[in-house]
């Protein structure tokens, strides 16, 4: 399974998409209503869709570092083993 962690820094690539002009059009109202760019309400309906944001929910509320969460992780694996 593939996690993408955003952190708001992350790159953006340029891409062309064919979307029906209805979803476009609602697109460009919805940025306009929350003052955002039309690519981040693409972007968040992605995440939404993808379970990204309750990826990113839980990540925000963790206090533990990558590193050590990667420990844990070995050492359930390894008594799971067992």
């Amino acid at each position: 399974m593939l996690l993408i962690r955003h952190n708001g820094d992350m790159a953006r690539k340029k891409t062309t998409v064919y979307i029906d002009e209805a979803l476009l059009k609602a697109t460009k109202v919805l940025a306009a209503r929350t003052g955002k760019k039309e690519y981040e309400i693409f972007e968040d309906a992605l995440r939404g869709y993808l379970g990204l944001g309750a990826l990113e929910r839980i990540w925000g509320r963790s206090k533990m570092t990558e590193k050590d969460a990667l420990v844990l992780a070995y050492r359930e694996l390894h008594a799971a083993r067992e």
